[in-house]
């Protein structure tokens, strides 16, 4: 007992004692950041996951592309193979150059009857804002005269002050001192009015034209019709051929085929496509035929809504004056946009 009454001087604390706060803000900062560090290297693992995917997919497209040149250089370097290859890209080319013609024409047309339909926008706001230009410029033109007549009265009023130095003036200097007072007054609320009318007219010139909203359906209507009507131009002009169906076959397919004959048959097939690029090139009576198709479908075309830009295919069908009466083979003009002839659903408006 004596010897636990020695010891009793030890005093030992097996509490803890708390971290001050500055560390504990410190820790809670270090598990934010880390946490933080945590959620962008797993953003960035993903990401690199991604981009090593669409290495894989280029990769592949790489392969594809590269397996398709090899096939080709194989396919040009023999003859049996090399004259239905040239027949085959020769004839994409004719598809490409009716839809570049096509593409062009709406262009043309678009960019146009959108500059027409931007000055009338600007000429009907214009138009609408003309009757506020004119009250403002009203309100303006009264204000300042009105502040000017007042302020003109001040000065007479003060002038007559100056004048009046007698001292038996007294009497009518101070009943001028009230006029002036509310001459000074009236001039003030005038000089307010004036402001105000000025602050109107530079925020009505301030005001910004309404945004353009592009094309009317009318019009977006008419240019699609035209577009259809040069499309079914170009049919008409290669309406004797199989050049119109060769070329939608060839550009449906990847890969060319030896569907085309040999040599002497590759070769006058080949004459006859440069002749119809020839034909389709041709600027000659274009207009003059366009707006007579372009009449034509305006009186058949229908459309399924009041929003819809291009007609139902079935309106446009082909009719029997399109028939080629002089072709044993009865030809009759395609309905290009049934058919997406020269790739017409890419090149109308919406």
């Amino acid at each position: 007992m004596k010897a636990l009454r020695q010891l009793g001087f030890l005093k030992l604390n097996f509490r803890q004692e708390a971290p001050p706060p500055a560390a504990e803000d410190r820790v809670l900062t270090l598990f934010r950041n880390r946490a933080e560090l945590k959620k962008q290297y797993g953003a960035l693992e993903d990401e690199i996951y991604r981009l090593k995917d669409r290495i894989k997919q280029q990769e592949g497209a790489t392969q594809r592309v590269q397996e398709m040149l090899n096939a080709l250089e194989t396919r040009l370097g023999m003859s049996d193979t090399g004259y239905p290859a040239l027949v085959f890209y020769q004839l994409r080319r004719l598809w490409q150059s009716g839809r570049e013609l096509i593409e062009q024409f709406v262009a043309d047309l678009a960019r146009k009857q959108e500059d027409r339909e931007r000055r009338q926008h600007l000429a009907d706001h214009n138009r609408r804002q003309f009757p506020r230009r004119q009250a403002v410029e009203q309100q303006l033109r009264g204000a300042e005269t009105s502040a000017a007549e007042e302020a003109n009265r001040v000065a007479e009023l003060e002038a007559e002050r100056e004048r009046l130095t007698r001292f038996w003036h007294y009497f009518k200097r101070r009943s001028l001192e009230h006029r002036i007072t509310e001459a000074v007054t009236k001039a003030v609320a005038a000089n307010a009015t004036l402001a105000d009318a000025r602050a109107a007219a530079e925020d009505l010139e301030k005001e910004p034209v309404p945004e353009f909203p592009g094309l009317a359906i009318e019009s977006r209507r008419a240019i699609n019709l035209a577009a259809l009507a040069y499309a079914e131009t170009l049919c008409l002009r290669l309406i004797k051929t199989q050049l119109v169906k060769l070329a939608r076959e060839a550009t449906q397919r990847r890969e060319c085929t030896d569907d085309y004959g040999d040599q002497a048959e590759c070769e006058a097939l080949m004459r006859e496509i440069e002749k119809a690029l020839a034909l389709i090139q041709n600027r000659a009576n274009i207009a003059q035929e366009i707006a007579s198709r372009t009449e034509r479908l305006k009186k058949v075309a229908k459309y399924r809504g009041p929003s819809d830009t291009s007609p139902t295919p079935d309106s446009i069908a082909f009719s029997e004056g399109d028939v080629m009466s002089n072709d044993p083979m009865g030809a009759r003009m395609p309905n290009v946009l049934a058919e997406d002839t020269w790739d017409l659903f890419r090149i109308l408006l919406r």
